[in-house]
């Protein structure tokens, strides 16, 4: 167990889920969970990853290698705390996740966000992703988003 200030960082367990259901909405400011159901920790948390100290939980990825795109790994979920935000926790995270990926043979890491996350945007961009969009009816009629892709 870390101590009370160490950060670390390890794979995920189904387990975790209960704690990251209990943060996300307070960390986004709005009712976010409904996009992060249970499912996605019970089968993809040997490729999410969890990051916390003694205290609390600090972050999460919630990624996996695509099960019908044989190059390509896509991460679904980062939440970093508020008081986390702009350690570099979530570059950090996301470096772990490529090499994740690099070790699943999957050449690409794809995302997506919401045109109106500006914050995701650009931090995709000093990620080295492209950016495409937003993507007319991606997620079904009137739901435009943002797709990132990065070559790792």
């Amino acid at each position: 167990m870390p101590n009370s200030t160490e950060l670390v960082i390890r794979a995920a367990r189904p387990a975790d889920y209960d704690a990251i259901a209990g943060v996300v909405d307070e960390w986004w400011g709005r009712e976010i969970l409904p996009v992060l159901p249970r499912l996605f920790l019970d089968h993809f948390h040997r490729t999410s990853l969890v990051a916390e100290t003694a205290e609390r939980l600090s972050g999460f990825l919630i990624g996996f290698p695509s099960p019908s795109e044989p190059d390509e790994a896509y991460i679904h979920f980062v939440g970093v705390h508020p008081d986390s935000r702009k350690s570099g926790l979530a570059r950090e995270l996301y470096e772990r996740f490529f090499v994740t990926a690099r070790a699943h043979r999957r050449r690409v890491v794809t995302a997506i966000t919401a045109p109106t996350n500006e914050t995701s945007i650009a931090f995709h961009r000093r990620m080295g992703f492209t950016v495409d969009g937003p993507v007319p009816d991606y997620n079904g009629p009137g739901r435009h988003l943002m797709t990132f892709r990065r070559f790792v």
